[in-house]
């Protein structure tokens, strides 16, 4: 079997075990009041699985995978509608705590970039986990510390979806000098993790709309033969198409190093944020009132959509990086920006 054989096996192997496992789950449980807590089962499951440090460097008890199979878990669980803090224990926590040369072990980490006064608001998951992983930004200095979840001062809140979005105070001033372009660098992976996130879960909006106007009978006969409705899954299938393709060159740069991943995020993060718009929408509108209900998944997806394509950047700013990167490009250096090849 050749190398690129063995590569495609072991995919199908791992998205296979993804796949089963979140299946199994199935989605987060929400409750009204207290939004979407951390399941600790899975979680355990996950870890035990090397899921939980995907990324993370095999000397210090990682898997030493790429950004390929990250974006392979966070986008099977998105489609399965599981939300856990895969994104910001893995490839944002570990990766600081890996940059800092702090030690990474199990425990469960999210990650939060201070003001001045070491406050944070927002943060993934912090009334969830054990340690805060901070990045502090004062008097041009840019350092990251492994606080004790313990010691931050917290209030807790949550986004549209249910999860975790906490405000936090941390006061101690401790931690590692980094360079200044950490935050750079963590913004852009925080940015891609959300443009997997979203695109998954607008390919289960996609796929519930499918199945919905296949199977619901009007006039006789299905939904999906009235044209109207037929264009308007195809805008949804054509959206959806355009974001999963930006998103796998964005990973695809992640992990061979390209000098455009930071273009490439942008114009991820853009397409799929604008995507959401047409998604949402016609999904709601093919699925009618049925959509909304506690009983029906569908909604589970889309406050996702609309919750994660507002974090690590809203739309607009990443249409302003793609705007600001392709002026900076100018008239020589647009054409090798977007399509990676040199001019002749």
């Amino acid at each position: 079997m050749s190398a690129t054989a063995m590569d495609e096996q072991l995919d199908r192997d791992l998205r296979r075990t993804m796949e089963q496992l979140f299946g199994e789950h199935g989605p987060s449980g929400r409750d009204e009041t207290d939004g979407i807590a951390l399941d600790r089962e899975l979680w355990r499951r996950l870890t035990e699985l090397g899921f939980t440090r995907l990324t993370g460097d095999a000397v210090a008890g990682g898997s030493g995978a790429g950004w390929r199979e990250a974006a392979a878990l966070l986008g099977v669980a998105a489609t399965h509608a599981v939300s856990m803090p895969l994104a910001e224990h893995d490839l944002l926590a570990g990766w600081l705590l890996e940059q800092a040369g702090l030690p990474m072990d199990d425990r469960l980490r999210t990650v939060a970039v201070l003001d001045r006064d070491g406050r944070s608001r927002s943060v993934p998951w912090a009334s969830a986990v054990e340690r805060v992983v901070t990045v502090r930004v004062d008097d041009g200095r840019t350092s990251v510390a492994d606080v004790d979840a313990s010691t931050i001062s917290l209030t807790r809140g949550r986004n549209l979806l249910g999860e975790p979005r906490d405000d936090i105070q941390v006061s101690s001033r401790d931690g590692v000098e980094l360079d200044q372009t950490t935050v750079e660098d963590l913004m852009l992976r925080g940015g891609l993790a959300r443009a997997v996130q979203l695109t998954g879960a607008l390919e289960r909006i996609l796929q519930l709309t499918i199945d919905h106007v296949g199977s619901r009978q009007q006039f006789g006969r299905p939904l999906s033969r009235f044209q109207v409705v037929q264009h308007q899954v195809a805008d949804m299938a054509a959206e959806v198409s355009l974001a999963r393709s930006c998103v796998e060159a964005a990973v695809h740069a992640g992990d061979t190093g390209s000098p455009r991943f930071g273009f490439l995020v942008a114009v991820a993060r853009s397409c799929a944020g604008h995507a959401a718009s047409v998604v949402v929408r016609n999904g709601h509108q093919l699925h009618g009132a049925i959509g909304t209900t506690r009983e029906h998944d569908l909604h589970r997806s889309t406050l996702a959509a609309l919750s994660w394509r507002s974090e690590f950047g809203s739309t607009r700013v990443w249409d302003a990086r793609v705007a600001d990167l392709a002026r900076l490009a100018g008239p020589d250096g647009l054409w090798p920006l977007v399509t990676g090849t040199e001019t002749a």
